[in-house]
């Protein structure tokens, strides 16, 4: 993945805490990059510290990305696309269907999609990720979280993942293509009625790169955690 030198935050970063909302003049995916005054963007750049922490270790926790109905839990995503990557992903119990993520009710990045977002839901039972990149881009600064590096590998239970980007390499074993998405058994994930899917019994992806937009696990272990502000992301 590429690198750059990494950008300092402004003062001690606060314990993450739940709950909190973002002001309204919080940079979106949406927003052009941080700019006008130097002034005016160490501001902006502070804000986007205090506010995306403690989302993004939450993240960390329960991943940021969701499939519709997936666990028995939906949530409105914010709309604010981030990329993921790993050397390799290993998964058994594989599905896959299309669906729909809604936004909240008047969120600012609904643009002319009328707050949906058809994504491409991918459900593991058991995954391990080798070099784990996640990283998000606040308006001209990215939030980047990295783990996995060393020996140990990033590992979930009842991983899903919404997406509207995916690439790699991929193999799988006993795969199923055309089944109805109602009827998937191999993740436990049962996608909408009449809509196609794919399953697997295991699925390996070599150099995969995707565009989330919502992601939830039952169990998400990041050895070698690392949490930073970059130039560029993943």
């Amino acid at each position: 993945m590429a690198s750059s030198p990494d950008v300092p935050s402004a003062g001690n970063t606060p314990e993450p805490a739940e709950g909190v909302s973002a002001p309204p003049d919080t940079p979106t995916a949406t927003e052009p990059a941080l700019g006008g005054t130097a002034r005016r963007g160490r501001v902006r750049f502070r804000r986007a510290a205090l506010l995306a922490v403690p989302a993004t270790l939450a993240t960390a926790a329960l991943a940021v990305l969701t499939a519709q109905g997936a666990l028995g839990v939906q949530f409105a995503i914010s709309g604010m696309p981030f990329t993921v990557t790993a050397t390799d992903l290993d998964g058994t119990g594989f599905e896959q269907f299309g669906a729909l993520d809604n936004m909240a009710d008047g969120s600012p990045n609904a643009g002319d999609t009328g707050g949906q977002v058809l994504v491409i839901t991918s459900a593991i039972k058991n995954a391990t990720l080798t070099k784990l990149c996640q990283s998000v881009d606040l308006g001209g600064i990215n939030l980047v979280i990295t783990a996995g590096q060393g020996a140990e590998k990033v590992s979930a239970t009842d991983l899903t993942t919404d997406s509207t980007e995916l690439s790699g390499n991929a193999s799988f074993d006993n795969i199923e293509i055309g089944n109805d998405a109602s009827t998937l058994t191999d993740a436990g994930v049962k996608g909408p009625i009449g809509v196609f899917s794919q399953q697997a019994d295991t699925v390996h992806i070599n150099n995969l790169r995707q565009t989330n937009y919502a992601t939830t696990a039952g169990v998400f272990k990041l050895p070698g955690l690392k949490l930073r502000f970059s130039g560029t992301g993943c």
